[in-house]
């Protein structure tokens, strides 16, 4: 509209009808269609349907529903046309429940849709997933005859597939007098995607006899659907049949299978694909780049991963986060800190993608110190954390038993409404679990409204962690009676439960009811824990007895566990067997050659001792230091056995002797049985002093308040004598003290511990 003919608005009583109905669809702008919406009121035709009518459709097309909506109300007698632009509008904008609305004001007033409105509607049912809704409005157009139409057949067909409704889908589609191929495009990719390989593959078979020849769309949905569903062969069948039958592979089929093929970790299929990529000229698409890189990675070809991110013109952000995943996954995560911190200084931000990819692979491999400060630098880079971010913090926060950094990321999740999501809540779970907070873990749990099985296996988990075997058979059992089935990983809680108890026959009951109810055949894990749990209360000879007849080979933890309970029992000769089947399983891991030093040890067998000793100097191994971590006042401490680095070292290691004088004179003495060599008595209450965990227990008294309860973390099982230290500390100091070490959870108080001496 020119100036003249805004000038001409000003002039109402001059306009005729007709020049109204000229300006009205000439309005190119909202502004425009305003001043003769206001002509319209000044000049007494707002009663005119036919005018408000085609004002309707013009405030429908600039999306500005408040006005159009004043203006059907102010319709004394609306018709269909009032409606029409309106349902079509809101639908296109995603406006699904005002459409719905809209629809059922147009049925409540008497009007009857035709087969251009009854389509908007389906749409809106597919888009909120009404899928009762969408059978009424479908009850409908059968009732009065719409639903025979060809346009509306369509709508239906979508509406079910969207609805997970394939039967519906099906049925409508058979009774389609001429199914097109937008419509069965639709029903065999929804098969596809819910994976039901054999109703996709007959439905897509059939197309030649209905006439319909696939399109790209039709392949591409195959291909997509199959590799969602998980049905990762299918996915590379098809688009190997697609190519084998002449047509041209674009952008979007190639992303859909190279993660089909990341999955099967098919190296040879991904090279041929990376070929054909190449030869089609789509080495630019930024899509494809970033699925590369992925297929590279997961199929351990870190190499040629690497040349494809360096290769690629331009990187984006996908592939930046591929690559790092990637090298992450296949344990190079010195790599990708490197790449990390390049990347970071090339782009302006990096998204929360990008963050959360590093965060949960330093969490992921042992990096936990690392996962917190990039959380941290995450958000002084004012990236907003989402929930998959918390729920890969979290178990970072658990590893080391972080609870006030665990305890923020809570928080943050409760301001922002993650709380309620069922990952981040299974998270929760489990991070409380790891910081000794069992009870708070439990309260996560008991709020949760709804569960998976992930959040079921982390709650009886943390309870066989912390020694509450009859909690954890409670939760396994309330678990069955809630109607979810236990996985194999329920199984490995339940057991390691009963282990942590020394509940033999329990144990054995849950062992025997995975097959035989069930219906799960054992692994080495299960195995594994029903050694230790046989090896704990002294029955090694049945230990090794189930070892000998396991229907599969039995690995490293089975014999770990019984090389364990040997040490426990000091039984020299099975723990000989266990160990010799560790060095062939295992030789450069110098944990199982320390466990039969100490057999040998606590024998007093000292020339078998330096045998071992030997044996190791021979193979170049060393002895894992003994590691402890504390989190006082938001800082987490990491101390290591004989540590001489920590700024604090010689007050604690005056508090350690003061507290071991009170713990003589009170009547108890260190246990010198776990020095493992030869010695002077007096050298080995030495040598006791400098383990991890009493460092760490005496950092803590040193800078907390009396009667702060101490969380500890140890990487490796806690001694005898440490044990009874810690106990005496409880008492003597008021403390409550929680030590997580490789095996369980100890809370030490009053001079009592949870495990009851039993660990």
């Amino acid at each position: 509209m020119n100036a003249r003919q805004v000038q001409s608005l000003r002039v109402f009583d001059s306009l005729t009808p007709n020049t109204i109905l000229s300006l009205i669809s000439r309005s190119t702008s909202l502004s425009q269609t305003q001043q003769v919406h206001a002509h319209i009121l000044k000049t007494g035709h707002s009663n005119d349907t036919h005018f408000i009518n085609k004002l309707l459709s013009l405030y429908a097309n600039f999306n500005c529903f408040a006005n159009a909506e004043s203006l059907l109300h102010s319709l004394p007698n609306p018709n269909i046309f009032s409606f029409k632009s309106l349902i079509h509008a809101s639908s296109k904008s995603n406006l699904f429940s005002y459409t719905l609305v809209l629809f059922s004001r147009l049925l409540s007033a008497c009007i009857l849709p035709d087969v251009h409105v009854l389509p908007s509607a389906i749409k809106a049912c597919a888009g909120l997933s009404a899928s009762e809704v969408g059978k009424q409005v479908h009850g409908y157009g059968l009732t009065t005859g719409l639903a025979l139409d060809s346009f509306v057949e369509a709508s239906l067909v979508h509406m079910y597939v969207k609805c997970d409704q394939l039967k519906c889908a099906r049925k409508v589609f058979d009774k389609m007098r001429e199914p097109d191929v937008v419509s069965w495009s639709a029903l065999t990719g929804g098969y596809a995607k819910k994976g039901d390989v054999v109703n996709a593959k007959m439905v897509f078979d059939e197309g030649g006899k209905l006439g319909i020849e696939p399109n790209l769309v039709s392949w591409n949905g195959m291909i997509a659907g199959f590799n969602q569903s998980g049905c990762y062969l299918e996915a590379v069948l098809m688009f190997q049949r697609m190519n084998s039958d002449g047509f041209r592979s674009d952008g979007t089929s190639i992303s859909s299978v190279l993660p089909a093929i990341s999955d099967l970790e098919d190296l040879k299929m991904g090279v041929q694909v990376h070929s054909h990529v190449i030869k089609m000229g789509f080495e630019s698409d930024n899509c494809i780049i970033s699925a590369l890189i992925d297929m590279y990675g997961k199929c351990r070809c870190t190499s040629e991963m690497s040349r494809v991110f360096e290769g690629a013109e331009e990187i984006d952000l996908g592939g930046f986060n591929a690559l790092v995943a990637g090298l992450s996954r296949n344990g190079l995560l010195d790599e990708a800190f490197k790449v990390f911190k390049k990347f970071k200084l090339k782009v302006k931000e990096l998204n929360v993608v990008s963050w959360t990819s590093m965060i949960s692979s330093c969490s992921q491999h042992g990096k936990d110190l690392e996962a917190l400060e990039i959380f941290r630098e995450m958000q002084l880079a004012k990236v907003r954390p989402n929930s998959v971010t918390i729920s890969c913090l979290l178990p970072a926060c658990g590893n080391i038993a972080a609870l006030v950094h665990g305890k923020a990321a809570h928080c943050f999740s409760l301001r922002n409404w993650f709380s309620d999501d069922v990952y981040v809540s299974s998270a929760l779970i489990d991070m409380y679990a790891n910081c000794g907070r069992i009870q708070l873990a439990r309260i996560i749990f008991d709020r949760m409204p709804v569960r998976n099985l992930v959040c079921w296996n982390a709650t009886t988990s943390g309870y066989a962690m912390h020694g509450k075997a009859k909690e954890a058979i409670e939760i396994f059992d309330l678990m069955q009676r809630s109607g979810q089935k236990p996985d194999f990983i329920s199984f490995t809680s339940v057991l390691s439960a009963c282990s942590q108890a020394g509940l033999t026959e329990q144990g054995q009951h849950y062992f025997d009811s995975m097959s035989r109810i069930h219906g799960l055949e054992a692994r080495v894990e299960h195995y594994a824990c029903m050694v230790s749990l046989l090896g704990r209360t002294g029955k090694l000879k049945e230990a090794y007895d189930m070892i000998s007849t396991m229907p599969i080979e039995p690995d490293a933890c089975v014999w770990g566990a019984l090389l364990s309970s040997c040490r426990t029992h000091r039984n020299m000769s099975l723990g000989e067997i266990a160990a010799n089947k560790l060095f062939e399983l295992e030789p450069k891991n110098p944990g199982n050659y320390i466990l039969l030093s100490n057999i040998y040890a606590s024998n007093n067998r000292w020339n078998e001792v330096d045998k071992v000793r030997d044996m190791m100097k021979h193979v170049g191994l060393s002895k894992n230091p003994g590691c402890s971590w504390i989190e006082i006042k938001n800082k987490v401490h990491m101390l290591l056995a004989g540590d001489d680095l920590h700024p604090q070292m010689p007050q604690i290691m005056e508090k350690l002797r003061k507290l071991s004088m009170d713990m003589k004179n009170s009547g108890v003495s260190h246990d010198t049985e776990f020095v493992l060599q030869d010695v002077e008595e007096q050298d080995k209450e030495l040598i006791l002093c400098g383990h991890s965990e009493k460092l760490a227990v005496v950092l803590g008294i040193l800078n907390t308040n009396p009667g702060t309860p101490l969380r500890v973390i140890k990487n490796l099982r806690i001694c005898g004598d440490c044990h009874s230290f810690i106990k005496f500390i409880s008492s003597f100091e008021g403390r409550e003290i929680y030590v997580r070490d490789a095996n369980r959870y100890h809370h030490f108080n009053e001079g009592v511990c949870s495990c009851g001496d039993y660990w």
